[in-house]
């Protein structure tokens, strides 16, 4: 029985989640929240939720580009360049998106009757974003097990994994990446030189396998 909700974005580490826990999940929901690449992600996210037939939700949440500060709301050009754990992509962390998206997605799920939210948060986020460390998830998990009747929990199989990891997962499972996406910058293909997709480009090298991303450099 279908009994999950995952909070989708598009990008490698939500789409390795969908296919691998594809058998649990009934619904998928992505937020439309003004970033660079939302609109990009988002098209990802139709196709492979259409392709596994899973329903997909998408919700506009105007207010986090219209009120908060983050240079993932700012345009290309406002994104810096370099390694994904460095100082500068501290710039990128959009204030308690997760926390957002998770409240509203536990209410989806209680009104659909869900059990469990599913989040592909993984070690190598740590670093810089807050709420994908693994103390965050287990506070967000326990207040939203309090905050709901049927004590909907959060399950995140991949926070203590790295990127690598996860890619290594996605070939297991056949997956093609090349419907996924990452750049910050948002642009037809992905940049090549900001954090996100020198860490996807990482990724594929370690895990030995063929990277199916078109970069511009």
């Amino acid at each position: 029985m279908k009994d999950s909700l995952i909070v989708l974005s598009g990008g490698m580490d939500s789409t390795t989640l969908l296919y691998e826990y594809a058998d649990d999940i009934a619904l998928a929901v992505t937020f439309n929240y003004g970033s660079n690449h939302n609109a990009r992600e988002i098209e990802c996210a139709r196709y492979n939720c259409q392709r596994l037939g899973i329903e997909l939700i998408v919700i506009d949440l105007p207010f986090i580009g219209r009120l908060f500060e983050s240079s993932l709301l700012s345009g290309a050009d406002a994104i810096p360049e370099g390694q994904y754990d460095d100082d500068n992509m501290r710039s990128t962390v959009v204030p308690f998106r997760n926390g957002i998206m998770l409240a509203i997605a536990a209410g989806m799920a209680e009104s659909r009757g869900l059990r469990h939210l599913m989040l592909a948060n993984h070690s190598g986020d740590h670093a810089i974003y807050p709420d994908c460390r693994p103390e965050f998830v287990d506070a967000m998990s326990r207040a939203v097990a309090a905050g709901t009747y049927d004590g909907i929990d959060i399950r995140a199989p991949y926070t203590l994994l790295s990127k690598t990891d996860i890619a290594r997962r996605g070939a297991s499972l056949g997956m093609d990446y090349s419907h996924t996406y990452s750049c910050y910058k948002g642009g037809e293909r992905h940049c090549g030189r900001c954090g996100t997709c020198t860490e996807r480009r990482e990724a594929f090298i370690q895990a030995g396998l063929p990277d199916p991303t078109e970069y511009e450099e």
